[in-house]
């Protein structure tokens, strides 16, 4: 059996898991879990393998590229600046491609996204935080989604019941993960599911991750706020923006996490260009009175806890 077939055959098991979720012992269900979890890093080990021996060719790492940066604006625009804060306004075409984008790359319904966010907000790093590092930094990053606890849905998303848009991405979310996998193996056949699908996978979804641990530990922080959330350039470069996390955690609702030049943002350079068009509107910025007055505030010198 080849690795490419093993490497199909564990993404196969990962998918009727999730498909089946609601039918199955949570132990089976949280085995998918970690079968979705270890197959994308499996694939980027071949494909590490695969680079060495100098088998790899540029339309493989173009599928790489264009499918990273695509999903990557879904999750950041689409289920977090859109779903999560309403951090703009956009029509039923518009939202329906972004969270399209946002459910190709993680396994996880935009429902269930907005919900651990929003818990996430309620509670940065105080008891009822999904994931802060304080609870151990791999639960920060990965160990949460293995738990059986789920957010209070009603609390959380009720406002965004009666979207008749996200209520059908939300239903058919599997299937667009699925499609996520599928159309970079029709576009390149199995290097493009390998290197579009699946270790795109791997590194995005990593990526995004990284925003929960090291976006929590590691990094600067330009503003006081009630938790440890930090800046971090190499992580904002990986993860279309959301690196600036001591930003957003400063102006949630805030559609550009990055404040300047020197702080590079693509998704809020998107969102940008997509207002220009006149497709988006209501974009949320932060009126310059107000970033001056939290930069006067936080100059005081922060608690010795880090906050």
């Amino acid at each position: 059996m080849t690795p490419v077939a093993v490497l199909v055959g564990l993404s196969g098991v990962a998918m009727l898991v999730g498909l089946l979720r609601n039918r199955l012992p949570w132990d089976v269900v949280r085995l998918g879990y970690v079968i979705a979890l270890i197959t994308p890093l499996l694939a980027l080990a071949y494909a590490v393998w695969q680079l060495w021996n100098r088998w790899v060719g540029w339309p493989e790492l173009a599928l790489l590229a264009v499918f990273y940066v695509g999903t990557g604006l879904g999750i950041s625009i689409g289920y977090h600046r859109y779903l999560s804060h309403r951090s703009f306004a956009a029509g039923p075409a518009v939202e329906g491609v972004l969270l399209v984008l946002g459910a190709m790359a993680l396994p996880a319904r935009p429902l269930d996204f907005a919900a651990y966010h929003l818990q996430h907000h309620a509670y940065a790093d105080r008891d009822g935080d999904p994931h802060s590092p304080r609870d151990g930094f791999m639960h920060a990053h990965v160990g949460w989604t293995l738990s059986r606890r789920r957010p209070d849905m009603e609390k959380y998303c009720r406002h965004l019941r009666d979207d008749r848009v996200l209520a059908f991405v939300d239903r058919t979310s599997l299937l667009w993960f699925a499609g996520g996998l599928v159309l970079p193996g029709l576009i390149g056949g199995w290097q493009g599911f390998v290197w579009g699908g699946l270790v795109r996978m791997a590194l995005l979804n990593h990526a995004m991750f990284a925003v929960n641990s090291i976006g929590h530990a590691f990094g600067a922080r330009p503003f006081a706020t009630n938790d440890r959330s930090r800046n971090s350039l190499p992580l904002a470069l990986l993860s279309m923006g959301e690196g600036w996390h001591n930003n957003h955690h400063a102006f949630p609702s805030a559609a550009a996490h990055g404040m300047g030049w020197r702080q590079p943002d693509i998704s809020a350079l998107v969102i940008a260009t997509l207002a220009r068009t006149g497709l988006i509107w209501n974009v949320r910025r932060v009126p310059a009175e107000a970033l001056e007055r939290r930069r006067r505030r936080s100059a005081v010198p922060a608690g010795a806890d880090g906050r």
